[in-house]
């Protein structure tokens, strides 16, 4: 399957959705799951860590900065983060624009 980001928005399903971001999923795969975050001006993750399970961050639009435990670094449109099972991670919306990523993960409870 092929989305583009347009797309992802309009067929997947809104899982959290607040004054900070909006997380929509897209569930087709049986062990992992993509997820749109849409992070929106001057906003920031709560951050978390996950032990055990990897994530990979592509980010689609906007500009920003990523904390991954104590690194921080700017992220873009284009840029890919591969973020090590049981590593903090936090991102914070540093531009004017909403900042978009895909997350992809492995399937487990309840994301944070």
């Amino acid at each position: 399957m092929k989305f583009s980001i347009e797309e992802f928005e309009k067929v997947g399903k809104i899982v959290k959705q607040n004054d900070t971001y909006t997380v929509i999923d897209v569930s087709k795969l049986n062990h992992l799951n993509v997820s749109l975050t849409i992070l929106h001006r001057g906003r920031e993750t709560s951050g978390h860590s996950h032990e055990g399970s990897e994530e990979v961050y592509n980010f689609e639009e906007g500009k920003g900065e990523m904390q991954l435990d104590k690194e921080r670094f700017a992220v873009k449109a284009g840029d890919i983060v591969i973020i090590p099972g049981g590593a903090f991670h936090k991102v914070f919306n540093r531009g004017k624009e909403d900042l978009k990523f895909v997350c992809v993960f492995e399937k487990y409870g309840e994301r944070d």
